[in-house]
């Protein structure tokens, strides 16, 4: 049974295009403002929303993601929380998922997590920090309960690495563009779209998505991207205009016309590649 992800991604990818996903952690800037800044994103656009466990040591996460996430954690933000926006966010018709270092999920019991998950409508988990070898217990948990597990890959990445990481990925592989942290750049990193290509070729025939994240914030640079990857990324930007905004109204307003910038940035790119 295909997953809600799975199912938005080859809804796009039927469509010629590639999907926007859109991340905020949730409990930013307090529980229930994060659930109205998602209906936001959602209605701006986004295909696909990546809730965020806040966490206090956030080693892929550049200073703006690093606020949000200290701002969500200083509101009182738990693990329950984060489920309930899963919930909220799955009630969209958005494809929902958590994007969690492996520390919270461990201590929080990996099967029990991903029951909680599923039970909320989540369709998978990003784990920025697990290397397949490492995650027996994880896979265990994800094939019990039906959810996706999207690993990540670099331009570092050996051709060797890209073919274990992309066998034990589902719904999705996520290309970080470039090696660094989260965060707007002026300009995509020139190493995603060759990351892309030899990330299709580790796969093979298989048909898994590739997603491209980290450094993309304009409508330009996501219509440069959805040329070639089967998604679009975007986190530090949707953070910033809520960071920037004076009250939670003109938050989800400003998140709002993001969203639908990057929406046409992706719906109106060319293709290159096939997907």
């Amino acid at each position: 049974m295909s997953t809600a992800l799975q199912t938005r991604l080859a809804e796009t990818r039927a469509a010629g295009r590639a999907a926007l996903v859109g991340y905020l952690p949730a409990g930013f800037p307090d529980p229930d403002s994060s659930v109205r800044v998602i209906r936001a994103m959602v209605e701006g656009g986004c295909d696909v929303v990546e809730v965020g466990l806040p966490y206090s040591d956030p080693m892929m996460d550049g200073p703006t993601i690093q606020r949000a996430a200290d701002t969500a954690l200083a509101a009182g933000t738990t693990p329950a929380d984060v489920l309930r926006t899963v919930q909220a966010t799955a009630d969209t018709g958005a494809a929902a998922l958590v994007m969690s270092y492996w520390n919270p999920i461990e201590r929080y019991g990996a099967d029990r997590f991903a029951a909680d998950l599923a039970a909320a409508g989540g369709s998978g988990v990003i784990t920025p920090d697990l290397l397949p070898e490492e995650a027996g217990e994880w896979t265990a948990a994800t094939d019990a309960h039906g959810l996706d597990r999207i690993f990540l890959v670099a331009p570092s990445s050996t051709d060797e690495r890209l073919r274990l990481t992309t066998a034990a990925s589902r719904g999705f592989v996520y290309a970080a563009s470039l090696m660094g942290v989260t965060g707007t750049r002026a300009q995509v990193a020139g190493t995603a779209e060759k990351l892309v290509l030899r990330t299709r070729e580790a796969i093979g025939g298989a048909g898994l998505p590739v997603c491209v994240g980290l450094g993309i914030s304009t409508g330009a640079q996501a219509a440069e991207v959805a040329r070639y990857a089967d998604g679009v990324i975007v986190g530090a930007g949707f953070c910033q205009r809520v960071l920037d905004a004076p009250d939670i109204d003109a938050a989800c307003a400003a998140v709002r016309s993001f969203a639908a910038e990057l929406a046409e940035g992706v719906r109106s790119a060319g293709k290159t590649a096939p997907r």
